[in-house]
């Protein structure tokens, strides 16, 4: 029994170098994967190491209330609420920063004026009633403005303001009860807290801002951009138009559109928070910002069909499908995807989007002779059974919503450009496709005599679904 034991005793210790070993190397796998997920965080976006730095430099700046001590005798203990201020208050971009920091001194001013006429209230009704007033008072703004957060606007755009406000008022006048220098409580609190707010807004648009407008405009342009990208290569994927080059080509441009679909959230955001700052760049003062939201929702509507479009990519059973509707399908979606793709090049570059009608008359007209090859009798043959052509059917009436779509995207995008005044300019095509003058793209009565530049759109590549675009500023003018 004792030579069993010794034996199990042995393998024990014989097997504890080996796990040792396995240890080490978990953590050293461990940690090399950290480093590698650290590396790609910042490669991904350079400007989170920069916000790093920015906010370890407000932090550093506004604790030197605590390290100088003329400037602690000045403000006590009350000079942590500057470093608790730069904590929640600094965000990433300027707008949000900005947003939280006017609200944050906003309400902290509103509800330590208030706590102290409150106090004063109380302090003159007795030290019965003093309590029982302030708990009174206490409670009152809680449920008001509790209450009050549950109301759309106050929740989407003042909703940390309001927490400020309960919590300022519930401090200041609970501290007053025990504290005879009330004011200079206040006043503390209040100083230092700007002090804090102002710190992080001055180094937020000094140092490398990141403007949410911006932000917000390059989010758009994105999304209009990958749907382009979806509609430029789906004709060819489903009808399988060259097989070799389908087979062998990246199909990651069919999946781009995803990320539309659930971009509410970000926009909303984005635009309240472009609602704070200040003009900047080539976003003025009162930027349309609603009108990206606009732009918005009609690029999701879009995406929703596109999504139903992407579940008949899936492996099935197609019918023959006449080469006359094949042909037609994917000029529908390529010219979309066109349109699209100039709609989003407008945006980016600020220019009015007259290129983008042409290739929308085009999806149109494509449309229009659809409906007549469907509505032709000796099409499909006497021996065809018509079920099998449902899905078929089911693809043909989501292009014609996507390119009523696709038309009322390029109207919010002709309405922005006309309340921002974006520049003019003069579309043109490459020698095989129609001249310009053949459609009719919306004009204002100012894109007479000004700036043109000319933008030459080739034809879009198979090999990775997309078109390009070559802009060339003129110095000629436009005439009548």
């Amino acid at each position: 029994m004792n030579l069993e034991q010794g034996k199990q005793q042995q393998g024990r210790f014989d097997g504890g170098p080996s796990r040792i070993e396995a240890f080490r190397k978990n953590v050293n796998a461990g940690v090399l994967k950290f480093v590698r997920n650290v590396r790609k965080l910042g490669r991904d976006d350079p400007r989170r190491v920069v916000h790093s730095l920015k906010v370890g430099l407000a932090l550093t700046l506004v604790s030197l209330l605590q390290y100088c001590q003329p400037l602690y005798d000045s403000f006590g203990v009350s000079a942590m609420w500057a470093v608790i201020t730069v904590v929640l208050v600094f965000e990433f971009s300027v707008g949000a920063t900005l947003g939280k920091g006017v609200m944050r001194g906003l309400a902290t001013l509103l509800a330590a004026a208030l706590a102290v006429g409150a106090h004063h209230v109380a302090n003159q009704s007795g030290r019965i009633a003093e309590p029982i007033l302030l708990g009174f008072f206490v409670f009152l703004q809680a449920v008001v403005f509790t209450f009050a957060r549950f109301y759309p606007t106050i929740k989407a755009r003042y909703d940390y303001g309001s927490v400020i406000f309960i919590l300022t008022f519930s401090f200041v006048s609970v501290s007053g009860y025990r504290e005879d220098e009330i004011v200079k409580l206040a006043y503390q609190r209040l100083s230092t807290i700007l002090i804090g707010g102002s710190a992080c807004i001055i180094i937020s648009i000094l140092v490398s801002p990141v403007w949410a407008g911006e932000e917000l405009h390059n989010l758009i342009a994105s999304n209009i951009d990958k749907l382009a990208g979806f509609l430029q290569g789906f004709g060819h994927v489903y009808f399988e138009i060259d097989e070799d080059l389908v087979s062998n080509r990246n199909k990651s441009f069919l999946h781009g559109y995803k990320t539309v679909l659930n971009s509410k959230n970000s926009e909303d955001s984005l635009a309240n928070f472009a609602g704070w700052e200040p003009g900047h760049g080539r976003f003025l003062f009162r930027h349309p910002w609603e009108q990206y939201l606009k732009i918005g929702a009609r690029t999701r509507r879009c995406a929703y069909r596109i999504e139903s479009l992407n579940c008949h990519l899936n492996p099935h059973a197609k019918p023959e499908i006449p080469s006359k509707i094949r042909e037609t399908c994917t000029e529908m979606s390529l010219e979309c995807g066109r349109a699209l793709k100039e709609l989003a090049l407008s945006i980016r570059s600020m220019v009015k989007p007259l290129a983008a009608y042409v290739h929308i008359e085009k999806s149109k007209s494509a449309a229009e002779n659809l409906n007549s090859l469907l509505q032709s009798s000796g099409l499909w043959g006497d021996n065809t059974d018509l079920l099998q052509f449902v899905p078929l059917a089911t693809v043909v009436s989501l292009l014609i919503d996507v390119v009523n779509c696709t038309e009322e995207i390029a109207e919010s995008v002709y309405e922005l450009a006309s309340m921002v005044n974006f520049e003019a300019v003069e579309p043109t095509v490459s020698p095989e496709k129609p001249e310009t003058g053949q459609s009719k793209p919306l004009k204002s009565s100012d894109d007479v005599n000004s700036p043109s530049v000319i933008i030459v759109i080739d034809e879009p590549s198979l090999e990775n679904g997309t078109s390009s675009a070559t802009t060339t500023d003129s110095c000629s003018k436009t005439s009548n």
